[in-house]
């Protein structure tokens, strides 16, 4: 016998002849994750399994796993030889104080094993009965679960729990792509949402010194480094947006000025996207939540750049939004009342339904792709890496 962690993965099942390449990238983002300790990663049909660590370490090391995309579960477990009198005697060793209600869960991978997984939940559970009198078995709540798989590889693993891991798809395995990242609560969860689709991202923010603060700034850069623990290193693109905001609020209409402003950051993000090799554009735009997120507001946004732009949560109402960030921690640091770029010569009435016939017209009154140059050459470039 010996501990061990049996990670599962989900809809990784689903990928037909590409599954090796998925699980492949899974186990290099494993490795990834845990480096700086001691372990063995192994795998048998349908699962992982960490061994030959250091059980002082499990919880640290449980806790990076449930962040890793592409896992959906991870079990502290026993591995024994697969024998009926062998998962007997670790079912006899488990302990159940305080427990009222259980049920026994198998399942046999192993088709050679001589009983079928129903007839081998009832036996383990007379064992335990017979070891417990006074417990009850409830199939439908139990209070506790004892799980116990028969894998091919000849070894049955036996544990009580499966915490949740992020699921999703393995990072990397959908391209890279850039995440528009304000001080708000909406991009950080777009982020962890495509991310969570197996894009490797990097980010761009933009800032307005000295109408925005340098605390403005540093809350940006933790935003970026506490989404990295999901989502990996991220190369954050800080670009300042004072002259084009002078200019645009000098030479536009007042009610155009945010669709404007969108329309040169998003032409910026594709240029950054083009010299970094990345395919797509991350907003955290949510449909009506403001004026600039409009269908009709998207719509002439999206007409100054050819690639495509990825918009999780679209559909999400705030709370929803909120409830993610709250699970993901970057909520409490979006909250915190330093004011970003889009709040800068905010205009009173800003338009609702802009076409891009009139936008076309207004930007012609500025030198846009000099002032793009200015600002991409004064970029600041920061690696974020938290693993």
């Amino acid at each position: 016998m010996k501990k061990v962690l049996l990670l599962k993965f989900g809809e990784l099942f689903l990928k037909g002849k590409n599954r090796r390449e998925f699980i492949k990238l899974l186990k290099h983002n494993i490795v990834k994750k845990l480096s700086g300790f001691d372990f063995q990663l192994s795998e048998t049909q349908g699962r992982l399994v960490i061994s030959d660590y250091s059980e002082l370490n499990e919880d640290e090391i449980v806790s990076k796993l449930q962040t890793v995309f592409g896992l959906i579960g991870v079990a502290s477990a026993v591995e024994i030889d697969t024998s009926l009198e062998g998962i007997e005697n670790e079912i006899k060793n488990i302990d159940l104080s305080g427990v009222k209600t259980f049920k026994v869960e198998v399942k046999r991978a192993d088709k050679t094993f001589d009983m079928t997984s129903m007839e081998l939940e009832r036996h383990l559970g007379g064992v335990v009965l017979n070891l417990f009198p006074n417990l009850k078995v409830d199939l439908y709540n139990p209070e506790l679960v004892l799980f116990v798989e028969l894998r091919v590889n000849k070894k049955t693993y036996i544990y009580k729990s499966l915490l949740p891991c992020a699921g999703g798809l393995p990072l990397g395995s959908a391209g890279k792509a850039l995440l528009l990242l304000s001080g708000g609560i909406d991009s950080p969860v777009a982020g962890y949402l495509m991310s969570k689709r197996g894009l490797r991202l990097e980010a761009v923010h933009f800032h307005s010194y000295p109408y925005t603060s340098v605390q403005a700034k540093e809350k940006v850069i933790e935003l970026a480094n506490l989404i990295s623990k999901y989502c990996g290193e991220i190369k954050l693109h800080v670009v300042s947006f004072t002259e084009i905001q002078e200019q645009i609020h000098k030479n536009c209409d007042e009610e155009y000025m945010i669709t404007i402003m969108r329309r040169i950051m998003m032409r910026i993000a594709e240029r950054i996207c083009h010299e970094n090799d990345l395919g797509a554009i991350v907003t955290g735009e949510s449909l009506g939540q403001v004026a600039s997120q409009t269908m009709q507001s998207m719509t002439v946004t999206n007409s100054v750049v050819s690639l495509p732009v990825f918009r999780p949560v679209i559909a999400y109402d705030k709370e929803e939004i909120m409830s993610v960030a709250k699970k993901i921690g970057t909520y409490e640091t979006s909250i915190l009342p330093y004011e970003d770029c889009c709040t800068v010569f905010l205009p009173k009435n800003p338009v609702i339904r802009p076409t891009i016939r009139r936008a076309e017209y207004l930007e012609k009154n500025l030198d846009i792709e000099n002032l793009i140059n200015e600002a991409l050459a004064n970029e600041e470039i920061i690696e974020i890496k938290n693993y």
